[in-house]
């Protein structure tokens, strides 16, 4: 195959990419205002963000061998990060670190 014709991975992160522009970022920022404003999380957010964790598990494979992805993946890993130090404070009304 030449170097530059596409290959299913590159299908793959298509799909990845286009489910998080349209489906997951979306939600999570709705997640995060809710967090911001000092809600807390319910099921729904709950299962949603173990869901995206178990995703990136997933995915780890492919989103390592593309580094040019890199700064992507660490921007949703920070936003995760944060969604859960606020909601954690929010729970227990401390600030978050």
């Amino acid at each position: 195959m030449a170097a530059n014709e596409p290959n299913s991975e590159d299908g793959l992160l298509v799909v990845l990419l286009d489910r998080m522009r349209t489906q997951r970022l979306p939600r999570i920022l709705g997640i995060k205002t809710k967090v911001d404003a000092g809600g807390a999380l319910d099921q729904s957010d709950i299962d949603f963000l173990n869901e995206i964790f178990d995703d990136a598990n997933n995915n780890k494979a492919i989103w390592d061998r593309h580094p040019e992805l890199h700064d992507i993946a660490a921007q949703m890993v920070s936003l995760y990060r944060e969604i859960t130090a606020r909601a954690l404070a929010n729970e227990g009304g401390a600030s978050p670190a």
